[in-house]
């Protein structure tokens, strides 16, 4: 199944909450969430019953959706949390947090999750000095993500990391705007992840 190509405006409506899918527009007047708190369609107004199904349904898809992720790839993460110690539901945040695409997106260096897949596919960073362009890499605690040289004049890059301040980096991150660089401080806890995510019905779903 392709990716999702079509307006992104549509997905936080369908989802019910905004999941800055769109950079700065997310922040401001022009946002779809704010002007229409309800789902796309003819019948979005309508109030419809939704099945504990439904629930866990919707509660999946968006965090797909907020991490710009298809489902083989989702159930892979869900698989690779049950296997480890701990809550499982904590341990699947965790790791979609620890995805190159998201570190460089929570670093400032890009507007959106999806910027950053872009920018991470086409050879802008480096991690630990090495070159890495798979978007789902996985950073560990001490890693240190850079970006190259050759791309410090890059303007999307430039705009992202001018407004960082309103974004804010997470506590488990440093950045170093003046050299380009981030590092993993540690691994982020539960109460970091602000995003309202009820990952207990991601569980329950995969449970069936």
């Amino acid at each position: 199944m392709a990716r999702y190509s079509g307006a992104v405006c549509r997905i936080c409506r369908r989802e019910n909450a905004r999941l800055y899918l769109k950079g700065d527009r997310c922040y401001s007047d022009k946002c779809s969430f704010e002007r229409r708190s309800y789902p796309p369609g003819q019948h979005g107004q309508r109030r419809t019953k939704i099945s504990d199904y439904g629930h866990q349904l919707r509660e999946k898809q968006k965090v797909k959706r907020l991490y710009g992720l298809l489902e083989k790839q989702f159930r892979s993460y869900v698989e690779k949390a049950e296997g480890q110690k701990g809550i499982t539901g904590t341990n699947l945040l965790v790791l979609l947090e620890r995805r190159l695409d998201n570190i460089v997106y929570r670093l400032g260096f890009a507007a959106s999750r999806n910027q950053a897949r872009q920018l991470v596919l086409h050879n802008h960073f480096r991690v630990n000095g090495q070159k890495v362009n798979i978007p789902s890499f996985l950073v560990k605690l001490g890693d240190t993500v850079t970006l190259k040289e050759k791309s410090r004049t890059k303007a999307v890059i430039l705009e992202s990391l001018e407004t960082v301040a309103r974004r804010g980096v997470p506590g488990w991150l440093e950045l170093d705007k003046d050299q380009f660089t981030g590092s993993i401080k540690a691994y982020p806890q539960r109460e970091d992840l602000t995003m309202p995510i009820q990952e207990q019905l991601i569980v329950e779903l995969y449970s069936r």
